[in-house]
C-alpha cells in the first residue's frame, strides 16, 4: 500500500521508520517531514492543519492510508477531511479529538465512562480558580484547557505561580495532586475493538532527577519491569474500553490511537489525561519493540476491521530513548545550530541504536537544528541497562552547540530491575 504521514516530529520519524521496514508499504510520504524522515520516505510540502490541503494531496499520491501524527490537524479536523475524499484515514474526527483538545471534554466523558481520575474543576474566573486551589491545596496541579503541545501543565507547591499560570489561560482545568509512578499506555482502536500496545514511562521534566520546567518529554523507556503485570489488562477494562465506548455512545465514536497518562496510585489506576495520537517521545520505544508489520494494524484500525486482526507480537528486548533538546528549551530554544555526527551513530551504532529526528532542517548539505526537540537517540537492548548503554554511547556522538539532554533516562528503573534479578538469582542458587 501507499502510505502519506503528515507531521514533521520524531514520533513521526519513529512511525516512518517502522513502515519503512514493513513489507506490505510500497511508497511512503511524509509531509511536510523533516532532515531525517527525507532518508526513508518522500518529503512533500502542505500546511498540516489545512485539511482540504492534506486530502487534496493524499489523492495526487495515490494514498491507500493516511497517517496524521500531530495533535493539532486532528482538533482541526484534517482527518475528517481525508476520510470526505473517500481515503481511510488513522486519526480520530475532529469532535472525538476533543478529548486530547479539551480538558474539560476528557473529564466529561470519563464521568459518564465512569473512568477513574482526579477531581477536578474547571475555571474561568479569578474567583473560581482562587477557590479551587484554596479547596486542593499543594501541590498545585493547573491545566490549560486547550492544546498546549505539552507544556500546558503546572504542578507546584508555589501557589503564587499556579494562580499565574491558570490566569494566563483562557478556561483551566485545576485538580487534586496524584500520588505515584506515571505510566503511558496506547491503544489502536476502531471505535469498537480497542487494542492495546506496550506501556511506557516518559520523563517530563527537563532536568535530572524530576527537576525543571515540564517539558514535552525529554525521553522514554518500555518495557516497565517493576509493573503489576496485569496492568494492561485493567488499564483496557476500566479506562480505555469504557471510554471508547462512552465516545461511540455519545455519536461521537474515536477511531485512531488512543493514549492514556495513568498514575499508579496508592487508591489504584487513575487517569492523569488522554491524548488523541501517539505521544512522543513513548512512540519511540514502544514501535521499537514492536514486531507485527505497522501498516495493517493502523488501516485496520481506520477501516473498522481490528477485530479481525491477529495478536500483536513484541520483542522481549528493552527500548530506551534519550532526547537532545536545544538550548534554552523548554523557554525560547536557539535554532540554526549545525548538528555533527550522525554519521557516526548510522556507522558504528545501527542497527542497535539510531537517531530519530524531530526539530531538524536541511541547510545545504548541513543538518541543523530547527525546535525545542532536536533529536530522539533510540537503543535496544536485552534489558533496560544494554538499551540504556547503547543510547548513552551513541548520544555521546552527536555534537549540537549549547544542547542539552538528561543522564537519568531509566536509570531507576534499569538498576532496580538488575538488583531484583541478582535477588532472585541468589534466592534460586540458595534453594539449589
Amino acid at each position: 500500500m501507499k502510505v502519506l504521514v503528515i507531521g514533521s516530529g520524531a514520533r513521526e520519524h519513529a512511525l516512518c521508520r517502522s513502515l519503512s521496514l514493513d513489507p506490505d508499504v510500497s511508497a511512503l510520504y511524509c509531509a511536510p517531514g523533516n532532515a531525517g524522515i527525507a532518508d526513508v520516505a518522500e518529503l512533500h510540502p502542505v500546511d498540516a492543519l489545512d485539511g482540504s490541503a492534506v486530502a487534496a494531496l493524499a489523492t495526487r499520491l495515490g494514498a491507500d492510508l493516511v497517517i496524521v501524527g500531530p495533535e493539532a490537524p486532528l482538533v482541526a479536523g484534517v482527518a475528517d477531511a481525508v476520510r470526505d475524499a473517500g481515503i481511510p484515514c488513522f486519526g480520530p474526527s475532529e469532535e472525538a479529538a476533543q478529548l486530547e483538545g479539551s480538558k474539560a471534554f476528557a473529564k466529561d466523558v470519563m464521568a459518564g465512562a465512569q473512568v477513574p481520575t482526579a477531581r477536578s474543576y474547571v475555571c474561568t474566573t479569578p474567583e473560581e480558580i482562587d477557590e479551587a486551589l484554596d479547596a486542593f491545596g499543594a501541590p498545585y496541579v493547573v491545566k490549560d484547557d486547550g492544546l498546549a503541545a505539552g507544556k500546558g501543565v503546572v504542578v507546584t507547591d508555589d501557589i503564587e505561580a499556579a494562580r499565574a499560570h491558570a490566569l494566563a489561560c483562557d478556561r483551566v482545568v485545576i485538580e487534586e495532586f496524584l500520588d505515584g509512578p506515571e505510566v503511558s499506555l496506547f491503544a489502536v482502536t476502531d471505535g469498537i475493538t480497542v487494542v492495546p500496545l506496550q506501556p511506557a514511562q516518559d520523563f517530563k521534566r527537563a532536568l535530572d532527577g524530576d527537576e525543571g520546567p515540564n517539558t514535552g518529554g525529554m525521553g522514554a523507556y518500555s518495557p516497565l519491569p517493576w509493573a503489576d503485570p496485569k496492568l494492561v489488562d485493567e488499564v483496557m477494562q476500566s479506562v480505555l474500553q469504557p471510554t471508547v465506548d462512552e465516545l461511540r455512545r455519545r455519536g461521537t465514536p474515536f477511531a485512531g490511537l488512543l493514549y492514556a497518562g495513568l498514575a499508579i496510585t496508592s487508591r489504584g489506576v487513575r487517569v492523569i489525561e488522554f491524548n488523541a495520537r501517539f505521544g512522543d517521545p513513548e512512540t519511540q520505544v514502544v514501535l521499537a519493540r514492536l514486531k507485527t508489520p505497522l501498516a495493517g494494524v493502523l488501516l485496520a484500525a481506520a477501516n473498522g476491521t481490528l477485530v479481525d486482526l491477529p495478536p500483536l507480537r513484541w520483542s522481549d528486548d528493552a527500548a530506551v530513548t534519550v532526547v537532545i533538546a536545544s538550548h534554552n528549551y523548554p523557554e525560547t530554544p536557539r535554532t540554526g545550530d549545525p548538528i555533527e555526527g550522525l554519521g557516526d551513530v548510522a556507522a558504528q551504532d545501527a542497527p542497535d541504536a539510531y537517531v530519530l529526528h524531530a526539530g531538524t532542517r536541511r541547510d545545504g548539505d548541513a543538518v541543523v537544528s530547527a525546535g525545542g526537540r532536536v533529536l530522539s537517540v533510540t537503543a535496544t537492548g536485552a534489558d533496560l541497562h544494554a538499551a540504556r548503554e547503547r543510547a548513552y554511547k551513541a548520544l555521546s556522538r552527536i555534537r549540537l552547540d549549547g544542547s542539552q539532554h538528561r543522564t537519568d533516562i531509566a536509570a531507576k528503573a534499569a538498576s532496580d530491575a538488575a538488583s531484583d534479578a541478582s535477588a532472585k538469582a541468589a534466592s534460586e542458587a540458595a534453594q539449589a
